[in-house]
């Protein structure tokens, strides 16, 4: 990883070491049976984090039931319990508006110290991972959406509907399958190609179909207009969750300070509408760069892997 602070920053004074007082900005939320958010406050606060946990220590408690695990943390297991409960809360409510849930599987590279890949895995996401994503997800149209209704200018993170010929293969190309989409080209819903995905969960066939689904869809990027998320079926997003990981949640707790501290008027306006869409295209073009890069990363640590097997056959 190739931090986006001076390491002393992101590994020190902003990280939320256990036991000690940070600065930070919180999104509280009051979330009901059905998933609702019915109050909440979005303010600057000090936290003390209680406990460095791991996924996999808080899988090994809420997906494995581990004895020892259970017992190191038997303080906390109560919490994770409710939050697990809350998590599928969410996720149920995310799957009745739409929103397409894309699991697919990605290529863990283990590497040692050299950076030599030692072995490729496939990389799970448990409960863990995905309870820290709904409660992410909902912070972030919290506070998109707090922002949108006062019309105060802020950076969003919209998906746009997909590009209607690529849409049209990918329904010509489902239909192979038996699988008959209820939209057209131009009026498919994020509910329309739920559905799909649900068609196909555990079939073999479920991979490709998923790939072929995200490559017919628009990229997400930053923008000054909320037009949504359409893979998220949400009306309003924002990135505000990693504001030391990500330059645009930096941007948003900036922006979140200068409206509560500075001034909300039309001048204060002005300046941001001015200022924003500059940053929410830089913010899109290099987020594209990492990807890339990522990507090529990956592909040549995999080709390392390979080279020495070079004449043995293996099951595809």
């Amino acid at each position: 990883v190739i931090p986006m602070l001076p390491q002393r920053l992101s590994n020190g004074i902003c990280s939320l070491h256990p036991n000690v007082d940070r600065l930070t900005l919180s999104c509280e939320m009051e979330i009901d049976a059905s998933g609702d958010v019915v109050s909440y406050e979005i303010f600057p606060s000090v936290i003390r984090s209680y406990r460095r946990m791991t996924y996999s220590a808080v899988n090994d408690i809420l997906m494995e039931k581990d004895p020892k695990a259970m017992e190191e943390h038997a303080d906390l297991v109560e919490h994770f319990e409710t939050m697990g409960e809350l998590h599928h809360i969410l996720e149920k409510k995310r799957e009745q508006r739409g929103s397409i849930d894309f699991d697919s599987k990605e290529a863990k590279i283990e590497v040692d110290s050299e950076g030599n890949p030692t072995d490729i895995v496939i990389r799970e996401r448990g409960i863990g991972e995905r309870l820290i994503e709904s409660f992410m997800l909902t912070a972030n149209e919290t506070v998109s959406e707090y922002y949108a209704k006062q019309d105060l200018p802020i950076l969003y993170r919209i998906h746009a509907r997909p590009d209607e010929a690529k849409m049209q293969r990918f329904l010509e190309f489902v239909t192979s399958f038996g699988i008959n989409v209820k939209g057209t080209k131009d009026s498919v819903s994020p509910k329309d190609l739920q559905a799909v995905m649900k068609e196909v969960k555990g079939k073999p066939e479920e991979i490709v179909v998923s790939m072929l689904m995200l490559r017919s869809m628009q990229q997400a990027k930053y923008d000054v207009d909320p037009i949504g998320h359409y893979g998220l079926a949400a009306d309003y997003y924002s990135h505000f969750t990693s504001p030391i990981r990500r330059y645009p949640d930096l941007i948003l707790h900036r922006l979140i300070h200068y409206y509560d501290e500075v001034a909300k008027d039309e001048k204060a306006r002005k300046r941001w509408e001015k200022k924003l869409p500059e940053i929410a295209e830089h913010s899109s073009k290099t987020e594209r760069r990492a990807v890339d890069a990522e990507r090529e990363t990956d592909e040549l640590k995999k080709t390392e892997f390979m080279e020495g097997k070079i004449g043995e056959e293996f099951e595809g």
